[in-house]
């Protein structure tokens, strides 16, 4: 087993939303110990560690994730006039490869990078770039509350390549197969 660092459990307890005290009740030792390990003053016992990392993962578990635990915000998106040009810059630019198209607050429509490549092999490329992104649009992202299970998203993301977070009627979050993998790994926000 990989032991992350002192900074990282520290990054950990914070993801997770834990005080120091908090873990330390958890892990069976002392508040002041945790502080001196996170601040590297210390080298602990291995046993120590162990508990620490070993509370942490079960805090972890125990927790149960929410959309809003999860979502990227802000949500970066098109409106239906927006050139094909302005879609890949800004898919370049945030490293995404789909993106919602929005219009007032409602989502209308979405871009892949698969549909654009689907596009190229039927299209004058040199054309395509000045078209107005609604011309090629996909299917909408469907839409949850922010406080919805992690759950009930995972299976949505089954057959959508992201979907939207409302708070009320405004998208407030999106999240993507990306986003809910990350998780998979340990010390990664949950």
């Amino acid at each position: 087993m990989l032991l992350p660092s002192p900074r990282e459990l520290k990054k950990w307890r914070l993801q997770l939303g834990l005080t120091q005290k908090e873990l330390a009740e958890r892990a069976g030792v002392s508040q002041p110990l945790i502080a001196r390990i996170e601040s590297g003053d210390i080298d602990p016992k291995l046993s120590t560690y162990y508990k620490i990392v070993r509370a942490l993962k079960e805090f972890e578990s125990e927790r149960v994730l929410l959309a809003k635990d999860v979502m990227s915000s802000p949500v970066i998106y098109l409106e239906p006039h927006d050139t094909v040009e302005r879609a890949v810059r800004l898919m370049e630019e945030h490293e995404i490869s789909q993106i919602p198209i929005i219009q007032g607050s409602r989502c209308i429509g979405s871009l892949s990078e698969n549909k654009l490549v689907q596009i190229m092999l039927s299209e004058d490329v040199k054309k395509i770039s000045n078209r107005n992104v609604i011309e090629y649009a996909e299917e909408p992202f469907p839409a949850v509350s922010k406080n919805e299970k992690i759950e009930s998203i995972v299976s949505l993301l089954e057959f959508n390549p992201a979907v939207l977070v409302m708070e009320g009627e405004k998208i407030i979050g999106i999240i993507t197969k990306h986003d809910v993998i990350k998780l998979l790994r340990p010390g990664v926000k949950r």
